[in-house]
Parts: structure tokens; C-alpha cells; sequence
């Protein structure tokens, strides 16, 4: 026990490593930027008060952020998705497969659970002994389960989830406005003195560097920070899209999108006026998710795009019984998809209907 518990401080320690190159460099643009350039190169009073107040509100939402991002604790299932001590003991002891899996859906039945396993199981950890909501991952980096899970950055040293997207994203946004900001400034002085027009100072060193390190910067980052983008407009994870999530229908890549408009509210929340600051608004609990799936039942003459929460249960065992979303869930389903299905429900009843007629002049036509 005693080298395991070492061993796993050491990982712990090591893991620190990268979030304090990013602070040691951060800090060092920091001296090179405001002392080197602005205090002993730049020559212009004007020019240097106004490149230190924006240095100063990029490098404060920068930092603000990215502290956000480092320190919010990752959000874990709450204990409703925890099995009852009895059913626990009978997990353990069970040794089949299928019955620990009727043991699973029985403890799932009054739970929001809409996506499954690949086979069609539930989800659930045997490390932290969750039964997993949606979206929900186990971390084993940080050895726990994870609340809409996305991934586990090393340079932030902890998992990027429901309670910290939002902080990831602006983190990535400001990091990369404060990249831009200095490589756009420094770009006339790093000319100047790599053209010899400055003479040699100690601040040609870190004006060269810092040109360099910051579009270094800039091209990793926008790379990144367009992906991530890209990502919240589909209302996917960074595990979702590479695995697509399972629904009773099927594995279903959009099955959470619910618009763009939406899924943007969905990351950032519903006032535009705190989005681009370092504080909660996202929406929802991180347990439960509004859904758009198709009904594809083929005896049925509309295709319903509404959440799965609203749709019948079946007496099938595969289907688990779905408990109602919440008023903070339903709000987020747009208008929108409430005039595509009224659009579908009448196309379909006409296809119906024509398909009924032919066939009655057909079956006239034989007798």
C-alpha cells in the first residue's frame, strides 16, 4: 500500500509540470512586455500607456480565466446514481454478466437515462460505482466520473467537464487574443531590431523571443480554439465526437444538438452579457440533457423530433422507464424543432393518405 500511495503522489506532482511551464512563461512575457519593451525600448509616452492598459486587460482575463479552468472541481454524479448498499453487495457477488445487468436496470428504472452502452447496457463504473448519466466518463487521470466529460487537458492539470467548459473555451479565447495582441505589437520593434535599427540592449533578446513564442502560440491555440468552437455548435464532447453516443434507436452524433442558437445557451447560458466572463452560466445540472431523437417506428405515420423524456415506454427490458426533464431542460428546446415536426406530421399524413388511396383503386381494379 505504503509505495502505491507514493507512487501516485509522485504522478500527482509530476502532472503539475506543465501548468507551471505555461505560469513560468506567462510570467516572462509578462517582465519582457511591460519592462523590456514598453518601459525601455518603446520611445513614445502615448504609444507605451496605451500598449500597457491593453497588455493588461488581456492578460487579466487571460489569467482569469485559465485560473477558472485549473481550480473549478469536475463535476460527479450526485449519489441517486449511486447503487443502494444491498443491490451493491449483490453486483459483487453476482459473477454473470446478464444478471448483473437486470440488477442495473431495475436501480435504473427512476432514473433520466436515455443513452447506453455500445451492446446496449447500462452504463456504469465499477471503479467509482456510479451508475453513469449521460455524457457522463471515468477520468483515470483524475480516478473519478466525470459530469459531460470532454477531456482531460494536461496543461490545465484536471478534467475539462460540465462545471468548467465554459472557462476552457474563454481560457482558450483569451490565450489566444493575448498571443495575437503581443505578436501584432511587437511585430515593428522585432523588425527594427533584427534590421540593426535599435542598438543592442538586453531587450533585444526578449523582443525577438517574445515575437517568436507568442506566434508560436497563436497557431497552436487557433488550431484548438476552432475546434472547440465548432464542437459547442454541435452540442458534442470531444469524446462524443469521436464516439457518437447510444440511444435506444442507435448511436446518434446529433442526438444533443438542439440548434445552434441553443447549443451556443447551452455552454455560455441565456444572457449574452456574461458570456465573456470567467463565471457559471451554463445551463443545466450536468445529469440530465435535452435530446432530439427520431422515432423510427415504421408503423407509425409521423416522424416526432421532441425529447426523449416525452416519448411512451415499452415493456421491453432494454428500455428503461424515462423520467421527465426539467422545466431548465425543456426550455432549451427551440422553437424550431417544433415547426419541423408539425412540417413532418402533415407531409407524412399526406404520403399516408395517397399510399391508402392507391391501394383501394388497385384492389378495385382486381375484383
Amino acid at each position: 500500500m505504503a509505495p502505491t500511495h507514493v507512487l501516485r503522489c509522485c504522478q500527482r506532482g509530476l502532472a503539475w509540470i506543465p501548468v507551471i511551464f505555461i505560469a513560468l512563461v506567462v510570467c516572462w512575457s509578462y517582465y519582457a512586455y511591460v519592462v523590456e519593451l514598453c518601459i525601455l525600448t518603446i520611445p513614445s509616452i502615448g504609444e507605451k500607456i496605451v500598449y500597457v492598459i491593453f497588455f493588461h486587460l488581456s492578460f487579466i482575463m487571460f489569467v482569469w480565466s485559465y485560473w477558472k479552468t485549473i481550480f473549478t472541481n469536475p463535476a460527479n454524479p450526485s449519489k441517486e446514481f449511486c447503487l443502494a448498499k444491498v443491490e451493491k453487495e449483490r453486483y459483487e457477488k453476482e459473477e454473470r454478466p446478464e444478471t448483473q445487468q437486470e440488477i442495473l436496470w431495475r436501480a435504473a428504472t427512476s432514473l433520466p437515462l436515455y443513452t447506453r452502452t455500445g451492446a446496449g447496457a447500462i452504463r456504469y463504473c465499477d471503479r467509482c460505482q456510479f451508475i453513469k448519466p449521460d455524457r457522463c466518463h471515468h477520468c483515470s487521470a483524475c480516478d473519478m466520473c466525470v459530469l459531460k466529460m470532454d477531456h482531460h487537458c494536461p496543461w490545465v492539470n484536471n478534467c475539462v467537464g460540465f462545471s468548467n467548459y465554459k472557462f476552457f473555451i474563454l481560457f482558450l479565447a483569451y490565450s489566444l487574443v493575448y498571443c495575437l495582441f503581443i505578436a501584432a505589437t511587437v511585430l515593428q520593434y522585432f523588425i527594427k531590431f533584427w534590421t540593426n535599427e535599435l542598438r543592442d540592449t538586453n531587450a533585444k533578446f526578449h523582443v525577438l523571443f517574445l515575437f517568436f513564442v507568442a506566434a508560436m502560440f497563436c497557431i497552436s491555440i487557433l488550431s484548438l480554439f476552432s475546434y472547440h468552437l465548432w464542437l459547442v455548435g454541435k452540442n458534442r464532447s470531444t469524446i462524443e465526437a469521436f464516439r457518437a453516443p447510444v440511444f435506444r434507436t442507435g448511436s446518434d452524433k446529433n442526438g444533443f444538438s438542439l440548434g445552434f442558437s441553443k447549443n451556443i445557451a447551452q455552454v455560455f447560458g441565456d444572457q449574452k452579457k456574461y458570456w465573456l466572463l470567467p463565471i457559471f452560466t451554463s445551463q443545466g445540472d450536468g445529469l440530465t440533457f435535452p435530446t432530439r431523437l427520431v422515432n423510427a417506428d415504421v408503423e407509425q405515420a409521423t416522424v416526432n423530433l421532441q425529447p426523449e423524456a416525452s416519448k411512451s415506454v415499452v415493456s421491453s427490458p432494454a428500455d428503461v422507464p424515462a423520467s421527465p426533464l426539467g422545466e431548465s431542460e425543456n426550455s432549451l428546446l427551440s422553437n424550431e424543432l417544433h415547426a419541423n415536426n408539425i412540417g413532418d406530421h402533415e407531409e407524412n399524413n399526406f404520403l399516408k393518405s395517397a399510399e391508402s388511396e392507391t391501394i383501394t383503386i388497385s384492389m378495385e381494379s382486381e375484383s
